[in-house]
């Protein structure tokens, strides 16, 4: 018996040709079903493919472009999907170019907390077809583009998702930009209305699991404490002898009614850092921190300003290759924490050059971090939006990991779940896209390793609200 019906994405006859060719010489293949490419991702196709499966098992591939597999991966695949009783596999594979040369795409572990309406399987879901079929039973709201991610998210609440760490299949892959440049694409206006759909499916599937909170925030008292600044700009750094000096003039030029100061904790910089730093010290708003030899990254050069005696009763982020975006922003970010009475304040950018000149998509503004489902939204997506303002005394009690990418994000989820974040949408940062950016151009491994680190930040948090939840 064969045990594997194919559903794959139709735009042309010569577009579907050799994908059809190389599925029909597979030995396991019952039948192939062409699926309209534009309406792949609704939930109408979703339903309709549950409908036409009956073999054990459905391939459904995402993509346009032609796939083909490696020897017996077909084969594979059911062997391990089978043995672990997973609901849906997917695995390694190649990326194969125009002229013909290949490179590896490896992929990530699935988990709990793994909810990225953009988590890259790459093109090949196999799903188990009574997961398949149960899951698009339970499927009650009619998507236009979260449909197929509204059907993994039903399928891992019954079943596992796992990932064979085997590249078993080529794809040819058709976006080709740096990952600086992709880590935009969800917040781009144009991209809002997948969005609304996104986060309705991911609300859903909180609720389902017990995940989701209820807008109830615990209250705050942001006059607790003594403190002889009522606000810090800190400005973590490590080799940014182009962009630092920019950076501290950004903070120190800024103009409050209250008393406020700048704290640079420089991470052991061997570029010049250091010297174009103490340029600023006859400055007695200035707060230098060198750090020791120690491992610190960047979330342990925060946790180095946040309990200075210095650190003001509000710690502002600025990175060291960014600038504010005029001189009033310190004065709003305490005007806002003022006003909204909140634990954290998240505002809004400009993405420009390293000149200054805007990128698109320009301004981002994450409207998805609305007040009333925020929190749940951002275990979603990728990032909650800079610049950040915390209100120091809770910090001080949760502290940044230390680690180097994604300890911003970790915080935020931390403090939503139980606090209010407040948010402001005029541009208070202009975020400078350049060469020398940490996530400007890195190759498929630190990609899955920055992916997995976030996923699993994503995991302890949602653990941690189903367990406050029970």
């Amino acid at each position: 018996m064969k045990r594997i019906d194919c559903f794959i994405p139709f735009e042309s006859d010569a577009q579907v040709k050799a994908t059809l060719e190389n599925l029909k010489a597979q030995s396991e293949v019952a039948k192939i079903e062409l699926v309209d490419s534009t309406k792949l991702k609704s939930t109408a196709a979703i339903k309709d493919i549950a409908s036409k499966a009956s073999a054990p098992f459905s391939l459904i591939y995402t993509k346009t472009t032609t796939l083909s597999f490696v020897l017996f991966a077909m084969e594979r695949m059911l062997e391990i999907a089978e043995d672990s009783g997973a609901a849906m596999v997917y695995a390694d594979h190649f990326n194969r170019a125009a002229d013909g040369t290949e490179t590896q795409a490896p992929v990530i572990d699935y988990q709990f907390g793994s909810l990225r309406d953009d988590f890259d399987f790459g093109g090949v879901l196999l799903y188990r077809t009574e997961a398949l079929k149960e899951a698009a039973d339970r499927m009650d709201v009619a998507y236009e583009q979260a449909g197929i991610y509204d059907l993994r998210l039903k399928v891992s609440q019954k079943g596992k998702l796992v990932h064979i760490n085997e590249f078993l299949y080529y794809e040819i892959e058709l976006d080709n930009r740096k990952s600086g440049e992709k880590i935009f694409d969800y917040v781009d206006p144009k991209n809002r209305a997948v969005q609304i759909e996104m986060e309705k499916a991911v609300t859903q599937h909180l609720k389902d699991i017990n995940g989701y909170l209820e807008p109830k925030f615990k209250p705050v008292d942001i006059t607790e404490g003594d403190f002889e600044y009522e606000a810090s700009v800190v400005i973590p750094c490590k080799n940014r002898v182009r962009t630092i000096a920019d950076a501290i003039n950004s903070a120190l030029n800024q103009k409050t009614d209250f008393k406020y100061n700048v704290i640079v904790v420089d991470d052991n910089s061997t570029d010049g850092t250091q010297e174009k730093i103490k340029q600023f010290l006859d400055n007695p708003r200035l707060v230098y921190i060198a750090q020791d030899k120690s491992y610190h990254a960047i979330g342990g050069n925060w946790n180095m300003a946040l309990h200075h005696p210095k650190c003001g009763r509000f710690a502002l982020q600025l990175d060291s290759d960014d600038l504010y975006s005029d001189d009033t922003v310190v004065q709003r970010f305490v005007d806002a924490f003022r006003e909204q009475n909140c634990a954290m304040v998240v505002g809004t950018y400009q993405l420009t050059d390293i000149n200054l000149q805007p990128l698109p998509p320009g301004k981002i503004d994450h409207r998805e971090w609305t007040p009333e489902n925020g929190r749940n939204n951002a275990l979603r997506i990728n990032g909650l939006g800079a610049p950040r303002g915390f209100w120091t005394p809770l910090l001080r009690q949760i502290n940044f990991p230390t680690t180097k990418y994604g300890e911003d994000y970790a915080v935020g989820l931390r403090v939503s779940r139980e606090y209010q974040i407040g948010r402001i949408y005029d541009v208070m940062y202009n975020c400078r896209r350049w060469d020398d950016n940490s996530d400007a151009n890195c190759d498929i491994v630190k990609m899955n390793a920055n992916n997995l680190y976030k996923d699993r930040v994503r995991t302890w948090e949602l653990e941690a609200r189903v367990k406050m939840n029970k």
